[in-house]
């Protein structure tokens, strides 16, 4: 057995749930009333979404897998030489071809989670040229842009979201080749891609105007981009999509990391959102950002601050800083667009393509518990980031296998409705409770309870029989998962199983360590639940 085996067997046995007997309970069962839960709020039907990075769809370099990290330049095709955020390290990258939208596999599983959003943007997209034309692609970018995006590209993204009830979110090219003399935005590429867009039956629910203004410099803004001229470009992509697409929401700004990620980062290297807020007045539609808890091992450069590890993955720090982040921007919301909806239209494990435990169900734990939280606050839309790459991608790449976190969000697809409920208090600090109506069932209720201790059992009482859905690893550190004792699994034309769950008695309701449960009540009689 080499070092690095070694070291996983051992990590492995560290994170591995024990079988500890069930009724070692450490607390008196916490009563649960699923008829009497009240309303606390809704969500959008397309609440759980999706981002596809719009560097997959142009090919190029993204986030390399740990296993194969190494010169990012290695058969790269000029027309991509430079898709790769400024001041990042390449080794960090690896190219890729353009993803193959067509693929059936992936349209069944994207279909799975439908209705959705799918965004296509990224700090990549803020540097992409639109070849509006029928003829090949220039062989580099031209100058101003990093990428180039070519009609059959963006046609399949249409088709795709068509094809799988998932609705468009982007942004657009904000670098020095979308500016006039002055140096302000100009709508020449987002004019393209809208009337191309519009022109072959297509369209584009919500749109921010560029990826992660925060740190608009590493995203392809011009030298010395500050506050002041995002609110005077603002004004002027407003006044756009006013004219040009009134219909299409516009979300903003799309901000990131000025709390968690902001530690360590270099003065004045930030624009801060209250800033840009100020400078470009009301406006937004819907109020945007993104959330990522740290940063993942490829950008250990940023400093150890704002690192994790697998052992804080279930701990309450780690799951809760989504609420963190959640109310620094809702007060910002509440400032500058009283009001608005807020969604969060970016989030993953952690950012930089995520952990190589990221696509391991000890990562599952964060999901569930984000979208409960966040819906518990009134979020109304939540995209992780990314359908198929990377280490944080609800699918593998390669294999187009189902992950954990993608089982988590079919389980969720199947039983959390619209309407939010308020589950009560929980008798433990590691044991997460959140509600909503059942999906499809008037009157019904659907419990989701996370178990995030990894050593003791909890223990619920309730009134009625349900509908059990219990997923559990026999390793948290691997990509297999189980749905009350059989792994998951799609076959090999990948269509997904029934999720059948297990009659569950009246009574106590045995959560196992590190366990996440879904209780179906479809006879509840909540009053909320009825309408």
């Amino acid at each position: 057995m080499n070092g690095k085996t070694w070291f996983r067997s051992l990590l492995g046995l560290a994170l591995t749930a024990p079988a500890w007997p069930l009724t070692l309970t450490a607390q008196t069962p916490a009563a649960i009333t699923p008829a009497k839960m009240p309303k606390v709020g809704t969500v959008g039907e397309r609440f759980q979404s999706f981002n596809i990075e719009m560097v997959e769809v142009t090919g190029g370099r993204f986030w390399a897998p740990y296993k194969k990290q190494g010169s990012a330049e290695q058969d790269v095709p000029a027309s991509a030489k430079n898709s790769a955020p400024a001041g990042m390290d390449p080794s960090a990258f690896r190219y890729r071809e353009p993803i193959n939208l067509a693929n059936p596999r992936l349209r069944k599983l994207a279909a799975g989670l439908a209705p959705s959003y799918v965004r296509v943007s990224g700090t990549w997209e803020n540097t992409t040229y639109f070849h509006d034309s029928d003829e090949p692609a220039p062989a580099t970018p031209p100058t101003g842009f990093n990428a180039v995006l070519t009609r059959p590209e963006w046609k399949g993204v249409i088709d795709f979201s068509k094809a799988v009830d998932a609705e468009i979110v982007t942004s657009f090219a904000i670098s020095p080749g979308v500016r006039d003399a002055e140096g302000v935005w100009t709508p020449v590429e987002a004019k393209k891609v809208l009337a191309y867009t519009k022109a072959v039956g297509g369209s584009i629910a919500a749109a921010e105007m560029f990826n992660e203004p925060t740190f608009a410099g590493m995203g392809g803004a011009p030298k010395g981009y500050d506050a002041a001229a995002y609110g005077r470009d603002f004004k002027v992509f407003r006044g756009f999509v006013k004219e040009a697409a009134p219909e299409m929401v516009i979300l903003g700004p799309g901000s990131v990391g000025e709390i968690g990620l902001a530690v360590g980062l270099p003065p004045n290297s930030m624009i801060k959102t209250e800033d840009m807020m100020a400078a470009s007045g009301p406006g937004v539609d819907a109020f945007s950002y993104h959330f990522y808890g740290g940063v993942s091992q490829r950008c250990k450069m940023m400093g150890a601050a704002m690192q994790t590890t697998p052992e804080a993955a279930l701990t309450d720090d780690w799951l809760s800083r989504t609420n963190r982040d959640e109310d620094f921007y809702a007060k910002l919301r509440d400032r500058f667009a009283p009001g608005a909806p807020l969604w969060l239209t970016e989030t993953g494990e952690t950012a930089c393509g995520g952990n190589p435990w990221a696509s391991d169900f000890i990562d599952s734990f964060r999901y569930l518990n984000q979208l409960g939280t966040l819906a518990k606050r009134g979020v109304q839309v939540v995209m992780h980031n990314t359908l198929a790459a990377s280490d944080y991608a609800l699918v593998d790449e390669a294999t187009l296998l189902p992950r954990p976190n993608y089982w988590s969000a079919l389980l969720w697809r199947k039983t959390m409705g619209t309407t939010v409920l308020d589950a009560g208090a929980s008798p433990s600090p590691n044991l997460h409770l959140y509600a909503h109506c059942l999906r499809n069932q008037p009157g019904g209720v659907a419990l989701l309870a996370i178990n995030a201790d990894r050593t003791t059992p909890q223990e619920l009482k309730a009134p009625a029989k349900s509908k059990r859905y219990t997923l559990t690893a026999k390793d948290l550190m691997d990509n297999k998962v189980e749905l009350n004792g059989v792994e998951l699994q799609v076959n090999s034309d990948g269509d997904l199983p029934s999720l059948e769950g297990e009659a569950q008695a009246a009574g106590t309701v045995r959560l196992a360590p590190a366990s996440i449960t879904f209780l179906a009540f479809p006879n509840a009689g909540n009053a909320a639940c009825r309408r």
